[in-house]
Parts: structure tokens; sequence; C-alpha cells
């Protein structure tokens, strides 16, 4: 397993630093001074409006929470708005490094979330941590080390995720159930899994309208240590993108390569709860609190989510693979030696479609263009494959799509 291991020199400012978040106003700033302060408890803000809390670099002021005892997250942001964190690292809590939540335009710049040491299932769940929040943008910040995701926004719309960098995570950048979300010009390796778009059933909102251009995603092959009973413990290592259960995507201009499962693939929740193995494995109480996802087997009783990938469109991106042989420690890499001459897939698609739908109809269309000689592969995994094929002509598309922001 990769490991991570900053030199520090910890400082005792615990008590001013909690006088200062605890006695913070409306339109003021925080500084936080140059030096690496260890805390006890969580850091946290509620209610505030043009709040700024800033460090003096992502390398000179450094926030650990090794040995937490009260809270989970490290830093905690509920219910404000008008909030701009910046120029600093959070390093090490329990649960999140840094979660935002219920809150309304927020900018995360400069920020390093990392856990220290070798990376493990006991690292907390998510580094950055946008969740049911609305204009979020997150840019030159990066992520280390989270067994969930290093940057995760769920449930939140008009989001920005940029120039940022992933790695030794779980997943590197992961878009949940988030809508009108751009994501673009970020570096993301050596995690489990680089980028998934996913949307999750039972969730009070439903993502749509995913841009993702211009990231480089390569050599994501570390081990999988989510969480057991996680949904993204059943996620294979070498999966460079995932796209899963979500309507209109845009997947353009980005470079993908040096998967040892596949670059990417586009696939229906159906293949994650036909997953024995994740369905039996159950989440604790703790990581359930945490906002870890588990693998549902009865996501068809939530009638407002569609469990269906569509409207794809996968054009103009760079795919490459120096591996020659897929991984054999997943049943998706032995179905590609066994079905597809040994080649590792730069895309495939599952092939699922709802009862009564046919391949590519208006609502399930999945489009590639101008990728390239690419392998591509269409499972036909409701059928147990008795159809698989490399025939790349009926998604040789290309959608009219609206995009615009609201």
């Amino acid at each position: 397993m990769p490991e991570y291991n900053p030199e520090r020199t910890y400082l005792n400012m615990e008590e001013a630093i909690l006088e200062a978040f605890i006695l913070a106003k409306d339109s003021s700033t925080i500084q936080l001074p140059e030096g690496h302060y260890l805390f006890s408890q969580e850091l946290s803000i509620n209610g505030k409006k043009h709040l700024t809390i800033k460090g003096m670099g992502m390398d000179k002021t450094v926030l650990s929470f090794k040995g937490q005892t009260k809270g989970a997250q490290g830093l905690l942001v509920s219910n404000s708005q008008n909030i701009t964190l910046a120029n600093m690292t959070i390093e090490d809590a329990t649960g999140d490094n840094l979660k935002i939540t219920d809150c309304d335009t927020v900018v995360l710049r400069n920020i390093r979330s990392a856990w220290t040491g070798k990376a493990s299932t006991e690292n907390g769940a998510y580094g950055i941590y946008p969740v049911l929040s609305n204009n979020v943008l997150i840019e030159n910040c990066v992520a280390i080390g989270a067994s969930d995701a290093g940057i995760y926004v769920g449930q939140s719309d008009q989001v920005i995720i940029r120039n940022n960098k992933a790695f030794y995570n779980v997943a590197g950048i992961e878009s949940e159930n988030s809508k009108d979300v751009e994501i673009y010009n970020n570096e993301v390796y050596e995690n489990t899994s680089g980028l998934l778009i996913f949307n999750l059933p039972k969730l009070t909102r439903y993502g749509s309208k995913i841009k993702a251009y211009k990231n480089t995603i390569y050599n994501n092959n570390t081990p999988n240590f989510g969480v057991k009973g996680s949904i993204v413990s059943s996620v294979p290592k070498g999966t460079g993108v995932v796209i899963m259960a979500t309507q209109d995507v845009a997947f353009y201009d980005n470079t993908i390569k040096n998967h040892k499962t596949s670059n990417l693939s586009v696939v229906s929740y159906e293949i994650f709860a036909a997953d024995e193995d994740a369905r039996e494995e159950e989440l604790t109480d703790e990581a359930q609190l945490q906002g870890i996802r588990s693998v549902d087997s009865d996501f068809r009783k939530d009638s407002l989510y569609n469990p269906y990938p569509g409207r794809i469109q996968i054009s103009q991106n760079q795919f490459e693979n120096s591996y020659g042989f897929p991984t054999l420690t997943n049943e998706y890499g032995i179905l590609m030696l066994l079905k597809n001459k040994r080649i590792i897939p730069d895309v495939v698609y599952d092939g699922i479609l709802p009862k009564g739908a046919k391949l590519q109809d208006d609502q399930h269309k999945i489009c590639l263009e101008d990728n390239g000689e690419i392998n591509f592969v269409y499972m036909d995994a409701a059928n147990e494959f008795e159809n698989f094929s490399n025939d790349l002509e009926p998604f040789n598309c290309k959608l009219k799509m609206n995009m615009t922001r609201q």
C-alpha cells in the first residue's frame, strides 16, 4: 500500500484557535498562523455568512487531528452562506477531514486533505466533502489517503471541481447525486479508481448534467481499502472512470491510461446490486453516520430513482494502456481474459436496460465519437454475456445535449 509521511513538529494553539472559531462573526476572517497544530476535538462553524478561514499555505499551516477524541470531522461547516476556506492542510481526522453541509456559495481553495502513514481502511471516509450544498467551487486542492473518496461532492447543485490532485484514495474524485457539475483540469492517479460519477438510490437529490473534461486519469491500480459493505469497496482496482446510473454526462478531451481492469466503464446500478459479497457485508453504525453508502438490493422501491445510465457522450478522449494483460484479482479482469482476447478494454458498457427498453433508445443512448482506435466492449451482462461484442458501430453517434448551467 502507498504511504504519505510528511515531517511534522506540532505546536499547541488548540485553545486559541477553538476560541477564534467559537467567536467568529459574519463578514469576518479567521487568519490561521504558520505552524503545525494538533487538535483533540473537531473545529466547527455553524450558521455564518460571508466568513473566510485561511492559513498561510498548504505547507505552512497544518491542522492535525491525529489522536482526536471528540467529534468525527476535522473541520465542519454547516448551515452557512458565502464561505471561503483556503491555504491550509487538514490531516488525520477520525472521520472526514473537511465536511461542508447545507451551505450555499462555498469556495475551497489551496487545501490539502490527507491521512498520514500507510493507506488504510482505518482512515476517514472523505477528504474534501461538500454535501447538500449549492454553488461550490473546489480548486487547487490535494486529497490523499481517504478510505472512500478524496474529493467528494454529494447531493449538491452547481459545482465546479478544477485544477486538483487526488492520489492514494479509494476513489480519487467522486460526484454523487449531484447536478450541474463541471470536473476539469484535475490530475487523478494511484487511487483504486480515478473518477466516479454515480447516482445512488434513496437520497434527497438525483444527479444529471455532468461535464468532465481535460482531466488526466492514470495508474489507478491501488488495492481497494474501502470499508467493507460500502459501495466503493465493490469498485475493482485498476478502474479509471465509472459512470454509473447517471444521465446527461459529457465526458470529453480527457486522458485516461494504464489501468489494469478498464479505462472507462458505463454501468447500471444493477451491476453493483448483483454483487452478492457486497450485499452480504453490513456497514457499522459508525460508517453509516459518516455518510458511507452501502449496496442497496431494494433500490427498486425508490420510484424516483433511475438505475440505468443514459445520454452519455464520450468523445475526443485519449485512451492508452501500457499493461498487456488484465488483472486476475477481480471477476471483470477474468471476464476480459476469457471473452476479450486478454485485452484490457478502454470503454466497457454493461448493456443492462430496463424491461421493455431497446438498446440505444433515446433515454438510454451511449455515444462514442472520435476517441481514436480503442478497445470497446459491450458486455450484455443481463444475458450472461451471450452477445458480448467489440462492435463499436451501434454506439458511434453524437448526442445533442443541453448542458447549460442554470
